[in-house]
């Protein structure tokens, strides 16, 4: 039997790793022909760690090797991360495409133990990599680590450009538009916030206009939580197949380096105690971060919730600061606030009945895979873009806000009152609510889409043929 390597090159941010770390696992396992990963790792300079946290993740897969590109020595400036920061990763990426180039060119020319490297995964960051791929004669794929919806909105853009070609103006964040993957008309103020700003714009529009040039995409999401825009995209209108291979997931031997042992088996101790679907569970994500009038705005509406909470803190403080430095004196909530919390664990355990979630699609898709609904707090990137398909699109999630943009984006945002969370979460809590409802059949769909024979298993098995082709 002859085999075939696969090359992945993700985006060196941790929820993108994690995913394309999943997705060359899953690969190898449902055919025997694909015997090897190989992950080019760029070193993203805001994310120094994220070498080793890959490393330590794929320690156990013998079958996937890893190889470190050099450190480019003129990253873009760090203020431009700040105000443009799809700009920021574009520059970052063009970067490094030099040794992207030599790195790929050696592999193909001399490849492992003779086999043969059969094609690319890009992360939708990298599709300037396409070029080389021609060069080397491979063919190339996107890996959108997000979902349809996002896919949706980077085909539309570069459409929209061609027609008005600047960034949208802040006067028009309440014009609806017509996206052709989405039901409902999508308000401008749920897009990325990047396409508020010149930089990031001009970014998102050259990354969307070279989707076309891949010869496949594939989406972690599935059919059945996305039917509408699944559909859409089926019909090929001039792009690439897409293959709804999701949900990836990484819920075993996750890592939590902001999180001791023993502070881990207080969390799980504390939970073990409490009645089944009665904590509620907030969390930001690494990147979410609230200053302290929004904290004490939170601390004041668990008190008046009176539910049983875990809440991990981001603030300005630094990472080793204890989180409770910016609680209002004499908070006596029911519950924990921790630095950092084991996600995957909180969200499968019994007690878990509601969770707070910026809206990053791995932390949706963790959610919706164990059955607890969603309260929607976007933070950036494209979640207030997910939070606007999970509580208007779907009927997945309970609505706090779905424009909230971070300090650090160009919009300051209107502080969340206590009153907004308590309604919230109120409705999030319900056992009656209709939402609960339809997530719990969303996470059986979820699993089902995976199995053997599963909707995704079989998009997944497309794509391995395609790529594989007939030499194989």
């Amino acid at each position: 039997m002859e085999t075939a390597e696969l090359i992945l090159i993700p985006l060196p941010e941790t929820g993108h790793l994690l995913s394309s770390i999943e997705f060359g696992k899953r690969l190898m396992d449902l055919d025997r022909r694909i015997c090897a990963i190989t992950i080019l790792s760029m070193k993203l300079p805001y994310a120094p760690h994220a070498y080793a946290s890959m490393a330590a993740l794929t320690a156990s897969e013998p079958r996937i090797r890893l190889i470190s590109l050099p450190e480019i020595h003129d990253p873009p400036p760090i203020k431009l991360l700040e105000t443009s920061s799809e700009a920021y990763i574009y520059d970052f990426i063009q970067k490094n495409i030099p040794s992207l180039r030599k790195t790929l060119t050696d592999l193909v020319v001399s490849p492992q133990d003779s086999v043969r490297v059969a094609g690319l995964v890009l992360d939708f960051f990298c599709v300037s990599v396409f070029d080389i791929a021609r060069e080397v004669n491979l063919p190339s794929y996107i890996f959108l680590t997000s979902n349809f919806g996002f896919l949706g909105f980077m085909q539309h853009l570069p459409k929209r450009h061609r027609v008005t070609p600047s960034e949208f103006a802040d006067d028009s964040r309440e014009d609806e538009l017509l996206i052709p993957s989405f039901e409902n008309r999508v308000p401008a103020k749920v897009l990325p916030a990047g396409v508020f700003d010149r930089r990031s714009y001009e970014a998102l529009v050259e990354l969307g206009e070279k989707f076309p040039g891949a010869k496949g995409i594939l989406v972690n999401s599935f059919s059945e939580l996305e039917p509408h825009a699944v559909e859409y995209f089926s019909r090929g209108r001039d792009y690439p197949p897409v293959y709804p291979i999701g949900p990836i997931l990484n819920i075993k031997n996750r890592p939590n380096p902001g999180l001791t042992t023993a502070q881990h088996e207080e969390i799980m101790r504390w939970l073990d105690d409490q009645p089944e679907s009665s904590v509620l569970f907030l969390c930001f994500g690494s990147m979410g971060v609230f200053g302290t009038p929004q904290i004490r705005e939170i601390a004041h509406a668990l008190e008046l919730s009176g539910f049983r909470f875990i809440w991990a803190i981001r603030t300005h403080l630094t990472e080793s600061s204890d989180p409770h430095e910016a609680l209002p004196e004499g908070f006596m909530g029911r519950g924990i606030v921790c630095s950092w919390a084991p996600q995957v664990e909180i969200l499968a355990h019994k007690a878990t009945g509601g969770f707070v979630s910026h809206c990053g699609w791995n932390s949706i898709q963790e959610s919706l895979w164990y059955g607890v609904p969603i309260a929607t707090w976007p933070m950036y990137a494209e979640q207030q873009l997910n939070a606007f398909e999970m509580v208007r699109e779907l009927g997945l999630a309970v609505e706090i806000r779905l424009d909230y943009v971070a300090d650090g984006d160009r919009v300051s945002p209107d502080m969340v009152t206590a009153d907004e969370i308590v309604r919230a979460v109120r409705s999030l809590m319900d056992g009656d609510n209709p939402v609960r409802k339809k997530v719990g059949e969303i996470s059986k769909a979820a699993r089902r889409a995976v199995s053997d024979g599963g909707s995704s298993s079989a998009a997944t098995g497309d794509f391995i043929r395609d790529i594989l082709g007939d030499g194989l």
